[in-house]
């Protein structure tokens, strides 16, 4: 009998966890499995104000967004979070349900400024040592810079690429989208300009012909 699956069914709940979704040898499953970033927090308290504003992006959620963006060869944060919103692996990764709303890309870029350059270098290079140490990415391989590289040939060097990718391809996104910015405002101000020539024009126009109409 010639089978047929409905695809327009709405899931109305699901039982048990994502993590069973997630084969065991996933590298994300590895990694979670020793990686600990209970220090995170505290490293990082003192460059936020306690008990004022809105709560930002949980600091551990932000690096191990960056893991799985390192670990799946991804550098653009937009990129990542589109691919986050469907990838169950990086959800359960960073604990989100499928339900839940995950942070815009742009919280990534706020994290490496507020952490500055250095502090963020030190954090990822910390986590990836941990990787390294439990030898959860011996025979898996990354991307960087669009080259598929052996991740057992040196995870230092590819966590330092990466992180240079990372920096790179967002400030460029970033300097791009200020000047498409800027050129839409100056579009635009020219535009206000020339309805504002043209009105003056009518007007004056109307003013000359109705002072010549006979009284």
């Amino acid at each position: 009998m010639l089978g047929r699956k409905e695809r327009d069914q709405l899931e109305l709940y699901m039982c048990g966890s994502l993590r069973d979704l997630v084969p065991n040898d996933h590298v994300l499953v590895k990694v979670d499995r020793v990686l600990d970033l209970s220090w995170l927090h505290e490293e990082v308290a003192e460059l936020y104000t306690a008990g004022f504003g809105r709560p930002g992006i949980d600091p551990e959620v932000a690096v191990r967004l960056m893991l799985a963006g390192f670990l799946l060869g991804i550098v653009h944060d937009r990129r990542l979070m589109r691919e986050a919103q469907v990838n169950i692996a990086i959800r359960w990764f960073i604990g989100f349900g499928l339900h839940e709303a995950l942070p815009d890309h742009s919280s990534l870029t706020r994290i490496r400024q507020r952490w500055g350059a250095e502090r963020f270098r030190t954090i990822f290079e910390r986590t990836v040592k941990v990787c390294i140490a439990a030898k959860v990415a011996k025979g898996e391989a990354v991307h960087v810079d669009a080259s598929l590289i052996r991740a057992d040939v040196s995870w230092e060097s590819l966590a330092v690429r990466h992180i240079d990718a990372v920096t790179d391809a967002n400030e460029a996104a970033e300097s791009e989208r200020k000047a498409a910015k800027q050129a839409n405002t100056r579009k635009s101000a020219s535009l206000i300009l020339t309805r504002r020539w043209l009105l003056t024009g009518a007007i004056d126009g109307w003013n000359r012909h109705t002072s010549n109409m006979p009284s």
